[in-house]
């Protein structure tokens, strides 16, 4: 069974960017689709958004992204992007990657098998 890992979460200023990476392990994420989620503080995990195997369509809760984040994903490197943008004391959260059986539905509210343990995102004002 695939292993999820996230990686590249930190401490920014507002205003700054970051890039988390999912990358698998004992598995191929290519033909999965790929979420990302967030967990802050007291809040209930949210959605941010999510690539389909092809690439395309890639979705994303634009209530919470507001244009400012990018998901791609890169096949020979068997990983998945988050480019976050333009980032806000409000992103801090635990950022999570999820994927998906293939030729499952794939939605931001639909369950999602797999999971990594997450990487912190912390934005100071």
């Amino acid at each position: 069974q695939v292993q999820l890992e996230e990686s590249g979460g930190g401490s920014v200023e507002a205003g700054g960017s970051l890039r988390l990476s999912c990358t698998a392990s004992m598995g191929t994420l290519n033909n999965m689709c790929v979420a990302w989620f967030r967990q802050a503080p007291g809040n209930e995990r949210e959605g941010v958004g999510l690539i389909h195997a092809g690439g395309r369509p890639i979705i994303y809760d634009i209530f919470v992204v507001e244009g400012r984040f990018t998901i791609s994903r890169d096949n020979a490197k068997n990983t998945v992007y988050l480019q976050m943008n333009d980032l806000r004391p409000e992103d801090t959260a635990v950022y999570y990657c999820a994927a998906q059986e293939p030729g499952s539905p794939c939605g931001l509210r639909t369950p999602f098998p797999t999971w990594g343990q997450g990487t912190q995102v912390i934005v100071s004002s």
